[in-house]
């Protein structure tokens, strides 16, 4: 690797998530998109695609973003990357860590059912994050226009609880030919843009409220 500025050398198998779960099927995707690449063309990726990170307890550098990357060259035995370093607590320890972490919305303790744990739930390995299969299906439905893309943390966690309940885990299986059904993601892509996903963000569906009426004098 090539110094540059700013950029940090890391071996992969030192990075520390701040999140519990990862899309499958969008790990998937980026696994079949790297191995299409040849050397030069990877060199180049790894380069722009590097790691926002805090440096945290030990030293070790937490991402904050490109998690579904991460894993996804971890599973291509990918070595080294490169992060960006945000920030460094690293003086500071256990759950005050986290908290910090958390309220700079830099970590995002929930697992695969949507629930919040706690922060000794986060792996320590990015070889160790879990699959939703509800923020894979977030992840397609934005990439299918279902909803545009937004600089609000983790907003796709979001979407996943949203469709949660609204479709069955069952219809998200793969297949020999699909990572995700095209049926579910179209099925998805309706359900965010009624009304009743207005409050999420990037919502660009369309509101059932009458339009307003021009006052006359």
């Amino acid at each position: 690797m090539t110094a540059k500025p700013n950029l940090i050398p890391v071996d992969l198998n030192d990075l520390r998530p701040t999140q519990i779960t990862v899309g499958g099927a969008e790990v998937a995707t980026k696994r079949a998109q790297w191995t299409q690449l040849k050397r030069k063309e990877r060199e180049r990726t790894l380069e722009a695609h590097w790691f926002p990170a805090v440096r945290g307890p030990g030293g070790r550098h937490y991402i904050v973003d490109h998690h579904h990357l991460g894993r996804a060259l971890h599973e291509e035995s990918v070595r080294r990357v490169w992060v960006m370093q945000l920030d460094d607590l690293s003086e500071v320890e256990g759950e005050q860590f986290w908290r910090l972490m958390e309220f700079h919305r830099w970590a995002h303790p929930f697992d695969e059912k949507g629930r919040r744990r706690a922060f000794s739930a986060i792996p320590q390995s990015v070889s160790k994050l879990r699959d939703d299969p509800y923020r894979s299906l977030a992840g397609f439905v934005r990439k299918a226009g279902g909803y545009a893309k937004d600089a609000a943390p983790y907003a796709e966690f979001l979407w996943a609880d949203h469709f949660r309940p609204l479709v069955p885990l069952k219809k998200l299986q793969p297949s020999a030919t699909e990572v995700l059904p095209q049926a579910a993601i179209d099925k998805a892509v309706a359900l965010a843009r009624l009304p009743a996903a207005r409050c999420l963000p990037g919502w660009s569906g369309v509101s059932g409220s009458p339009a307003p009426v021009a006052a006359t004098v």
